[in-house]
């Protein structure tokens, strides 16, 4: 073989090896905006920049691809009018006139987020309200393409234990990893509540976190824009003092940033934890060592200007009766099912399809009951097979009250109804039942694993 035939093969030898190189990156880094993050981009993101800092990132935030991906999200969520009373589909109706305009604004330095609207929602399966903050539709795609732009500057360091909001991860994995260390031997369990978190988060803290790592002038400018907007509720108009708005693209992102470092704490101390957002747990072997986790947490927190729950954050021992919630479960003695918040906020969905007056037809309403039964049992599927008869029996409750009164009786459906409408009559119309899903869900994984 001659020379050059030697330095050719050796030169497409290393354009192979780049490009699988590129490409098992691209897979790492499957979830990122590609018209911001490209292959460059991110082998300095895995390599690291110098001082572990980024310059010149406004160019990407204004960037066509970018707001037009940003509002493809927003598009997705839809959400309500923000202060402006611009609807998402008002917005796309101009969708590239609105987008070229906000690049522009900010390309000239120009663009101020509106206040945020405040609105009320009641909080899971209970009469109390939570506030949520609902940005303009402009606010919400540039509040978008700023994250795009940011978030995997920070995702490379967050730490492994932390679930919430996080690219390809979820509660079913937080609650995975939960149920692991319990099996292992971890019972002693720390039930933490973070105080208000989202609304006390305070700010120049977060700016410095977040400064840390972005040093675009421009960037860190909006990102303080956004968490200094006023609040509109009805005809009274503030601005808080501290907090990142609920309801904001990019707050989810920035309260991870702010726990990061506890997170970090956690793994240097050897403490099993399992964050989802502000809700976490710690693991523990024994009684001694959850006290001395909740001393740590404790100090770290009152450090950085947040505070535990004094009420209902608590130490419990896992296998004994009371337990602790978690994302929705409650685990106690080696089992779990939905804690009872989860089940009352089913049954209260129910309620509004199984009124006794109900003027749909029987076969629209066990249409609507079986939309929200599924959505609730995948889920819910991994509960104690205990959890579902009693619901089954509800829902069943509910169509026989139905059903009795359209032939005049009062009362709930009960007694002679049972015989009227047993159980098989609402199976052959195609009603869902929680426990044969259940059961056939239990037979499916025996099959798995053997």
């Amino acid at each position: 073989m001659d020379r050059r035939t030697e330095e050719a093969l050796a030169v497409v030898s290393a354009t192979t090896k780049q490009a699988r190189e590129s490409q098992e990156r691209r897979a790492r880094w499957s979830w990122v905006e590609p018209a911001v993050w490209t292959d460059r981009m991110l082998a300095a993101l895995e390599t690291g920049v110098q001082g572990g800092q980024w310059f010149s990132l406004i160019d990407k935030v204004y960037s066509l691809p970018n707001l037009r991906s940003a509002f493809a999200r927003v598009k997705a969520n839809d959400g309500a009018a923000g202060v402006d009373q611009e609807t998402v589909k008002a917005f796309a109706s101009h969708e590239e006139a609105n987008l070229e305009k906000l690049g522009g604004l900010l390309r000239a330095g120009k663009y101020r987020p509106q206040a945020v609207r405040r609105a009320w929602i009641n909080k899971l399966g209970g009469k109390q309200k939570r506030p949520l903050g609902i940005p303009t539709v402009r606010d919400r795609v540039v509040q978008g393409a700023v994250r795009q732009v940011i978030e995997p500057i920070f995702e490379r360091d967050f730490a492994e234990h932390s679930y919430g909001f996080r690219p390809q991860r979820g509660c079913k994995d937080a609650l995975r990893q939960v149920d692991h260390l319990l099996n292992q031997g971890y019972s002693w369990v720390v039930d933490a509540d973070l105080k208000s978190y989202f609304d006390t988060i305070p700010r120049e803290r977060l700016q410095r976190l977040v400064q840390a790592k972005v040093r675009d002038g421009r960037v860190l400018e909006l990102i303080e824009a956004f968490l200094s907007q006023g609040v509109l509720e009805e005809m009274r108009y503030w601005t808080p003092e501290a907090g990142t708005p609920q309801g904001g693209v990019i707050s989810p992102l920035l309260s991870n940033i702010y726990l990061n470092p506890l997170d970090h704490l956690m793994v240097q101390e050897g403490i099993q934890m399992v964050r989802y957002a502000d809700d976490f747990v710690l693991l523990c072997r024994t009684e001694v060592e959850a006290r001395a986790a909740l001393e740590k947490v404790q100090t770290w927190t009152a450090a950085v200007g947040l505070q535990l729950h004094p009420e209902k954050t608590r130490i419990v021992d896992a296998t004994q009766p009371g337990g602790f919630d978690f994302l929705g479960y409650h685990f106690e003695r080696g089992l779990r099912w939905p804690r009872i918040k989860s089940v009352q906020k089913l049954k209260d969905t129910l309620r509004g399809y199984t009124h006794r007056c109900n003027g749909h037809s029987l076969q629209v309403i066990i249409a609507n009951v079986n939309r929200s039964l599924r959505g609730w049992f995948e889920y819910f599927k991994h509960s104690h097979r205990t959890t579902f008869a009693p619901l089954d029996g509800w829902v069943r409750m509910r169509l026989r009250s139905i059903l009795r009164k359209r032939k005049g009786r009062r009362g709930r459906g009960r007694g002679l109804d049972h015989q009227r409408y047993p159980n098989r009559f609402f199976e052959e119309r195609g009603l869902f039942s929680l426990s044969a899903a259940h059961a056939s869900a239990r037979q499916s994984l025996i099959e798995v694993n053997h």
